[in-house]
């Protein structure tokens, strides 16, 4: 049975930090990495081979990211994406179009590079000031 209903994730191309939030105890739970798969030593060895290739790959494997934070976020009635990058913005865009998503609500804001008490903070005062 899940008690936490809201979700808050700080994110940028590369990875993604999970934080649950809970209203019955106002805090955040702990939180959950999930990284992208394409990093910069992937790149530099696919860059080695073609552009086009390096391409396809960065793709699939965004894809494959976007998906993974597309699962955990099915289990939630709010989320929050936040972060520096659009990759916020384009998850977001990838979901409306799936329509299991259709009654989570899912808000975006633009954040700076933030600590992971500081990551807790913006997702505690996000969701108690609702």
């Amino acid at each position: 049975m899940k008690t936490a209903t809201q979700l808050g994730i700080w994110m940028d191309h590369a990875h993604a930090h999970l934080s649950e939030y809970s209203a019955a105890l106002p805090h955040t739970n702990g939180t959950t990495m999930i990284q992208s798969r394409f990093t910069h030593d992937e790149e530099n060895s696919t860059h080695e081979k073609s552009e086009k290739g390096m391409h396809n790959k960065e793709q699939h494997l965004q894809a494959d990211y976007y998906k993974k934070l597309g699962e955990f976020i099915r289990n939630y009635d709010e989320v929050l994406l936040y972060g520096p990058t659009d990759a916020k913005v384009e998850l977001l865009n990838i979901l409306r179009t799936d329509h299991r998503f259709d009654k989570i609500e899912i808000q975006t804001k633009q954040a700076d590079k933030m600590s992971e008490n500081q990551q807790h903070a913006f997702v505690r005062d996000y969701f108690s000031n609702r």
